[in-house]
């Protein structure tokens, strides 16, 4: 098994490796179609006395990178971005929380650190791409750059790159994008990659394996204070230990009785006070999203047709959109949907093409 439809320029091509399968084989299959092929790995940040849990960057996922990028005869290099991971990141990860949203620090990661910092290195260095191991393809026509989802449908990671821009994808480069999971691990051992039993990472690397809201309250315990769980109409049925530690749709761990399942419907950051409902108030059609990325050319307009996945594990839905311009734009649903949270991105597809993205900001029912 070999790359499929490898391109005849060769370039010289910087790799985003982590230690991890998917990093190894996108090196390995570069190295195989003739690029002159450089090995980068970042050092993030790791919340101190638990450096050895940031599966992104520990001394075995470092040590596996190298003998990786020593095995395929390729440089390798670390960048130490800690300060600026934790700047970037991990504070925007706190202050989402702050806000009363649900953030997603990988879209900004991706943005900022990985086609920021890390492609600004691997240009330093002569590079003209930067390679990850994302399951996502992109296709070039003319001076743009198709955003497409991956090909294994179980892995597709265009989501978390969806606040790419035509510039940074245009130095993009995503070998694994065409393989399935089980494709990649198959090559992984016949390059016979010491990565290829690895096991894949879920969580979000700063946290080292533990709880967000453990997290929350190491680093920032100011932003939650307990306060008051009410209905809609405000009648008070329990107490909450801080706004944060709960989620849009949220049924599990609220701590109240009540005769009918409740949903964080609510959370009112004036009163400190998390507002539960029914289910079927959790049940919205409509959205509207601002700092939005348009990838596609031509945006769509009011009326077009769209499918829009609201999370990274979500499925897509169908839905149309009411507006649309250079920052913002809103869709409203074929069917309500459940749990829609604002600070998490609404990603919009035509077949496999992402048109653009944005950041939920609110959501409702559209009144149709």
């Amino acid at each position: 098994m070999s790359a499929r439809n490898p391109g005849p320029e060769k370039l010289r091509v910087a790799v985003a490796m982590s230690g991890g399968v998917d990093s190894s084989v996108a090196a390995a299959l570069l190295v195989e179609q003739g690029h002159e092929v450089i090995g980068l790995m970042l050092r993030l940040w790791s919340e101190p006395g638990a450096e050895r849990f940031n599966r992104c960057c520990t001394p075995e996922a470092m040590a596996l990178a190298r003998r990786v990028a020593a095995q395929l005869d390729i440089p390798f290099y670390v960048l130490d971005i800690r300060e600026t991971f934790e700047q970037e990141i991990v504070q925007f990860f706190i202050d989402g929380y702050a806000q009363g949203i649900t953030p997603n620090p990988c879209l900004n990661c991706n943005r900022q650190i990985r086609f920021g910092a890390l492609l600004r290195q691997a240009e330093a260095l002569g590079a003209g791409s930067l390679a990850t191991g994302h399951y996502a393809r992109t296709r070039r026509e003319g001076d743009r750059v198709r955003l497409l989802r991956g090909a294994d449908p179980h892995k597709d990671q265009s989501y978390a790159l969806c606040m790419l821009t035509q510039e940074k994808l245009r130095h993009a480069m995503f070998p694994v994008g065409e393989f399935t999971k089980p494709e990649v691990r198959d090559l992984a051992r016949k390059f016979g990659l010491p990565t290829a039993e690895r096991s894949d990472s879920q969580d979000l690397c700063f946290l080292a394996g533990g709880d967000y809201r453990d997290f929350l309250n190491r680093r920032a315990p100011e932003i939650a204070a307990p306060g008051e769980i009410v209905d809609p109409a405000g009648k008070w049925i329990g107490e909450h230990a801080g706004l944060p530690f709960y989620t849009y749709g949220q049924r599990k761990g609220l701590g109240v009785h009540a005769p009918e399942p409740v949903y964080v419907l609510e959370k009112d950051l004036a009163a400190n006070r998390l507002v539960v409902g029914p289910r079927e108030a959790v049940r919205v059609d409509a959205l509207s999203a601002d700092q939005v990325n348009w990838v596609a050319e031509g945006r769509p307009g009011r009326g077009d047709r769209v499918e829009a996945q609201v999370r990274y594990t979500a499925r897509p839905v169908p839905a149309a959109i009411a507006t649309a311009d250079e920052d913002q734009f809103s869709i409203h649903f074929d069917e309500p949907v459940h749990g829609l949270t604002p600070g998490q991105a609404a990603v919009l597809y035509r077949g496999d093409e992402v048109l653009g993205a944005g950041i939920i900001r609110t959501t409702g029912r559209a009144g149709r």
